[in-house]
């Protein structure tokens, strides 16, 4: 089958989508409320969809003027061939709360890990919260790959 027409199935098997954007022909990005990100992994497995590449973080800090409050944005690659499909949450700064997927794809604990490091994200039922690559030393509440942090 086709890579497009593969991309394009998942556009018809997800439901809980909040909305789809094309990358390009090969790359399908899926924004869903954080909540439903368990099912549509299910989904996605029984669909054949098995291959996690990466885990990402993006940081939008709050607006200058306050109105907006910033966000954490976890991004799921999934890969199929040449097929990459994002599943994109969003959780607040206030809140900075996901679901683990550690119970559907075990190796993603790594993954799970730089993001709590690196972030500040708490994973619910994640198997490990044990340092990855930070040092033991390394101050709480401190994270590194927040736009709000300008080093030690």
């Amino acid at each position: 089958m086709e890579p497009t027409t593969r991309l394009q199935e998942m556009e018809a098997l997800l439901t809980s989508v909040e909305r789809f954007e094309w990358r390009d022909e090969l790359r399908l990005d899926v924004y869903l409320p954080a909540e439903k990100l368990l099912d549509e992994i299910r989904v996605l497995a029984q669909a054949g969809w098995r291959y996690l590449s990466a885990i990402t973080g993006m940081d939008t800090p709050p607006s200058a003027d306050g109105s907006t409050e910033g966000h954490i944005e976890i991004l799921y690659h999934f890969v199929e061939g040449p097929s990459v499909l994002t599943l994109r949450i969003s959780v607040p700064y206030s809140r900075p709360v996901a679901p683990s997927v550690c119970a559907l794809i075990p190796y993603a604990t790594l993954y799970e890990r730089e993001l709590i490091e690196m972030f500040g994200v708490e994973l619910q039922g994640t198997p490990s919260t044990a340092r990855l690559l930070l040092p033991d030393d390394w101050p709480d509440g401190v994270y590194p790959l927040r736009k709000e942090f300008k080093g030690l």
